[in-house]
């Protein structure tokens, strides 16, 4: 495996680069999240990162808060955060935690601190690395997946790693994200919980 300062290095420079060149996107965004939603229009949740380091994870907010009437994720996603979710735009802030080191443009994706306990000793390889924007198990299945294969898949991806792999998973990130496939997980909104945490996912 190539040292993981490759890895940074190229990231910093990518995560970079698309930042800035979506600023005025995410602009656009934030915008649309503060006239038909209102505030926060950003999500920021703690998740395990590299080494089961902990860091804030940053989203454009996609859900509205739970009432008594709207208990369920498919209740709560808004109109817009169905949009931004399928087209996955609502990910865009996540660069900054690129930019900052927290991810990588390609990995297992953050999951919940509360997954934690759930996952077996070789599941637990999935945090040897930084946790990405995209990842192996988002271009082979994304929610349509069942936890099993999904973080099956990411321990592949950590046991296999190169940056060859990683160029071909972010161009298959373009076709997936522009079919919107994946994007529901079958009778569910999006993925159904591997264990019950109280937060947005």
């Amino acid at each position: 495996m190539t040292g993981d300062w490759s890895y940074r290095g190229r990231d910093l420079v990518l995560g970079s680069l698309l930042l800035a060149a979506t600023v005025p996107l995410m602009a656009v965004i934030a915008i649309a999240l503060l006239v038909t939603e209102g505030r926060p229009i950003l999500f920021r949740q703690q998740r395990p990162g590299q080494h089961g380091r902990p860091f804030v994870l940053v989203k454009f907010r996609t859900m509205r808060a739970q009432t008594a009437t709207e208990r369920e994720d498919h209740e709560r996603i808004s109109r817009l955060g169905g949009f931004l979710r399928s087209t996955s735009l609502d990910e865009l802030p996540s660069l900054w935690n690129v930019v900052r080191g927290e991810m990588g443009m390609v990995g297992p994706r953050p999951l919940l601190d509360d997954y934690l306990s759930a996952y077996d000793g070789v599941q637990h390889l999935r945090h040897q690395v930084r946790p990405g924007v995209t990842g192996l198990a988002q271009v082979s299945g994304r929610n349509s997946l069942d936890w099993k294969d999904r973080l099956e898949l990411d321990v592949h991806y950590v046991r296999h790693r190169s940056h060859l792999g990683d160029w071909g998973v972010l161009a298959r990130t373009v076709f997936i994200v522009l079919g919107r496939r994946g994007v529901r997980h079958p009778g569910h909104a999006t993925m159904p919980r591997l264990v019950d945490p109280p937060h947005e996912d």
